[in-house]
């Protein structure tokens, strides 16, 4: 049953995948206008709350950093193990991970004064199993409190969320959350998505 239930999480994630992607294409090609924007700094003390996975307080710290990248956060964030009862590398029911990132906001809509400008556009982003690679279905329950609690942090627009978290099992579980995000433009015809712009 364990198999067959995370087969069907798979199947699930694939569908949506298929059906999704060949839209994000369009919208990237809509979405290539390059607009001012301004990065913003954003300090959080993320603490995961969950039924299904356990994390070691820095397995938390990676798995949290690799979805702010994927969200569009700039390369250099930083997510680090909070205060855990448990040592390195061990499951803690109460794992936290301190977070220093930026995210860049359409200077049109920044209310904050100074800034240096950086060439922004909106970028397609799918958040589901195996996108980004390291995702997996047992990580459900976090992409929902990274969505909830993170990702408004984050200019986007037009989401769409398909995520069902089943409690306490993977079975029947899919991650499926893709919205648009104002991130860095390439900076040079191989640049990736987070390259170029001035640090503040």
């Amino acid at each position: 049953m364990k198999a067959s239930g995370k087969l069907l999480g798979l199947i699930g994630s694939a569908v949506f995948a298929a059906l999704i992607l060949p839209r994000m294409g369009v919208a990237a090609d809509q979405a290539s206008t390059r607009e001012a924007g301004v990065w913003q700094k954003h300090e959080l003390s993320f603490a995961y709350l969950g039924f299904t996975s356990t994390y070691s307080c820095d397995g938390l710290a990676d798995k949290v950093k690799l979805l702010l990248i994927a969200a569009g956060a700039r390369q250099d964030a930083k997510s680090r193990p909070g205060a855990c009862a448990s040592g390195f590398g061990r499951p803690d029911k109460f794992a936290r991970a301190d977070l220093t990132f930026y995210t860049l906001v359409p200077a049109a809509i920044n209310s904050a004064p100074g800034g240096d400008q950086v060439a922004g556009i909106w970028r397609p982003v799918l958040l589901a199993a195996r996108s980004p690679r390291d995702l997996q279905t047992g990580d459900c329950e976090l992409v929902e409190q990274f969505r909830n609690t993170v990702l408004p942090m984050f200019a986007t627009r037009n989401v769409a969320d398909h995520t069902t978290c089943v409690p306490h099992q993977e079975s029947g579980s899919v991650i499926g959350l893709r919205f648009e995000s104002f991130a860095a433009a390439p900076s040079g015809p191989h640049a990736s998505p987070q390259a170029g712009g001035s640090q503040p």
